[in-house]
């Protein structure tokens, strides 16, 4: 009983240190209303037949981000149909960098052709709840907002071609199958959230 308290004391501890201060696995996320390229007001509870979320933290200038586009669209195509859609925020202050702006959010997202929502985290208060410090950050919850999954999309953010381990995708394929992500927790790399000093 002892080793697997230390164990599970050990665990959390990693989890927060690589996750900050925000969500920790097996917590339930708040809901929230934010505003899509769209105009409209969009929260988890829109989603009726939701079995889950893939919700990825990341914006339009981030270098990470533009490599990671187009995995962020196949992931969606590949999940929406079992349940599990794509939520893209951006997280980062327009003030700090321009090009995170609304309008630039538009833009890119009628350019891409995104298939999923793409939400302005105004005024920066969702994106400090869940604890997303990178662009991209993934944050995968269940269909009642318990946090399954924290981090990266896949092993290998400059060369698809070369991934050896799609972090995201197994994880989807174990909620899927009913057993929990394993890993739980990776390390997101990319740029570091944008914001006023």
């Amino acid at each position: 009983m002892k080793n697997i308290l230390i164990t599970l004391g050990i665990f959390f501890s990693l989890a927060s240190f690589l996750n900050g201060q925000g969500y920790q696995i097996g917590q339930t996320a708040e809901d929230f209303s934010l505003k899509n390229v769209n105009e409209k007001m969009v929260s988890l509870a829109d989603y009726k037949a939701a079995q889950g979320f893939v919700i990825v933290f990341t914006c339009n200038h981030c270098p990470y981000a533009k490599m990671y586009e187009k995995r962020i669209i196949d992931l969606h195509k590949k999940y929406e149909k079992k349940g599990y859609s794509v939520i893209a925020i951006n997280p980062n202050d327009p003030e700090v960098v321009p090009e995170d702006s609304y309008a630039e959010m538009v833009k890119i997202s009628k350019k891409k052709k995104y298939p999923f929502v793409y939400l302005l985290d105004e005024g920066q208060k969702v994106y400090p709840k869940f604890g997303a410090t990178k662009t991209p950050h993934v944050y995968i919850l269940d269909k009642n907002y318990v946090v399954k999954y924290i981090g990266a999309i896949d092993d290998n953010p400059k060369d698809e071609s070369a991934v050896q381990i799609k972090y995201v995708e197994n994880a989807i394929d174990a909620l899927i199958k009913g057993s929990n992500p394993d890993p739980a927790v990776t390390k997101a790399i990319g740029c570091s959230v944008k914001k006023k000093a």
